[in-house]
């Protein structure tokens, strides 16, 4: 069983930098036996896949396409949706918190579902979203360390206010 359910949002095209920040991320994250759900194609979520897949971790893609050979080749599961862009509410809503690295309009949408549903999201770099009183708590790392050490505090919260196992 896993300890935690961590959704990583990013952008599908990166920079080196950011892929080595996402690899990093997925270690951690594979290193604390958390379940992690990724939009399951290229960029960000092929880097922090490579990280989990190499740490023997569990990564879920939840792709956008109705063929599940679209999903990147480190993926222990990847679901088909045929829904395109509104997979991106899935992904939200099966994680206890999200950690976002660099992206565009994509992970600024899944950031702002996430911070909606009353989850935490943990931006690596640039993210501003204004938010309400009742919204999800919006913060910012320095390091995929940092990122991954609140995502495990936030989503431990979130578990305890919801009363799930």
């Amino acid at each position: 069983m896993f300890s935690y359910y961590i959704g990583v949002i990013g952008g599908s095209i990166s920079s080196r930098e950011s892929c080595n920040l996402a690899y990093t991320t997925g270690k951690l994250l594979a290193e604390n036996n958390c379940l992690v759900f990724c939009g399951g194609e290229g960029g960000i979520m092929e880097c922090v896949s490579h990280g989990i897949s190499d740490y023997n971790g569990t990564v879920i893609g939840i792709l956008p396409s109705g063929d599940r050979n679209t999903g990147n080749k480190y993926l222990n599961i990847g679901i088909s949706t045929g829904i395109g862009y509104m997979r991106n509410f899935l992904i939200v809503r099966a994680a206890d918190a999200l950690i976002a690295i660099d992206g565009y309009t994509g992970t600024t949408s899944e950031a702002s579902f996430a911070l909606t549903e009353g989850k935490s999201v943990i931006a690596i770099g640039e993210l501003n979203i204004r938010t309400k009183h009742d919204d999800g708590v919006l913060y910012h790392a320095d390091s995929p360390e940092e990122a991954v050490k609140i995502a495990i505090q936030e989503a431990n919260k979130y578990i305890k206010k919801n009363k799930f196992k």
